[in-house]
């Protein structure tokens, strides 16, 4: 019984903490891709200094009851104070069910916005790497690399559909890969020099973690991580 009463306490208190410290937004568009389980979401952050968005931003958004989950935002607009994201919603997270709710005119409250540690490199071949978790990490990536001709990258798709209508969609050198293994011959290929290219991974673990490491065998060292499978 007592156990009861404090988790009861506990809740309304943070509740109540959470609720002075969320801001809020609203869903302008919601567009379900026909394949490939991605969510896009058009969204107004009225509270958000969008000017300051010159490193790769996080917004942390609350997806349930004291549950946080990052997404990175790209095509922001700062007069207007819009920007899109995309969510992969092929698990069953409390991210992918949060997704499948929004409509148009709904509020989104978010915690935070923080950003990458670095800025993208002034004059090195900036190249991106990820997976479905991590497609708007890529495009807001792109956004902030000048000139655009400096970028490159590649992103691991499981459905052929996903990555047509990515394409359909989006002017982006980034090239559609279907597994781990695509990647690795891919970068392999394409032979990036060591001193002058800085890359930047993100994505689940599962993918991170050995892109890393095959990266350091290539002998790079310029690799920037962040890792799309954390949540609050």
């Amino acid at each position: 019984m007592e156990i009861s009463i404090i988790n009861k306490i506990r809740k309304r208190t943070d509740r109540f903490v959470e609720s002075q410290l969320l801001k809020i937004g609203r869903v302008l568009d919601v567009r379900v891709w026909e394949t490939g389980n991605i969510i896009e979401v058009d969204l107004h952050l009225p509270m958000a200094n969008i000017k300051r968005w010159t490193r790769v931003p996080f917004i942390k958004f609350r997806v349930s009851e004291l549950c946080f989950q990052d997404y990175t935002p790209f095509g922001w607009d700062d007069e207007t104070g819009t920007c899109s994201i995309l969510i992969d919603t092929s698990d069953s997270g409390a991210g992918s069910r949060w997704a499948n709710s929004l409509r148009t005119g709904d509020q989104v409250y978010y915690l935070k916005i923080e950003h990458q540690a670095q800025p993208p490199h002034l004059t090195d071949m900036v190249v991106g790497l990820a997976d479905a978790s991590s497609l708007g990490y890529l495009l807001a990536l792109q956004y902030l690399t000048l000139p655009g001709s400096r970028f490159d990258g590649a992103v691991l798709l499981d459905s052929p559909g996903a990555g047509q209508l990515f394409k359909d969609y989006f002017d982006s050198p980034v090239t559609i890969l279907a597994n781990y293994n695509e990647m690795a011959d891919w970068l392999m290929m394409e032979g990036f020099c060591t001193t002058h290219t800085s890359f930047y991974l993100s994505g689940t673990h599962s993918l991170v973690k050995p892109l890393h490491k095959a990266l350091k065998i290539l002998g790079h060292t310029k690799i920037h991580i962040y890792e799309s499978d954390l949540s609050l």
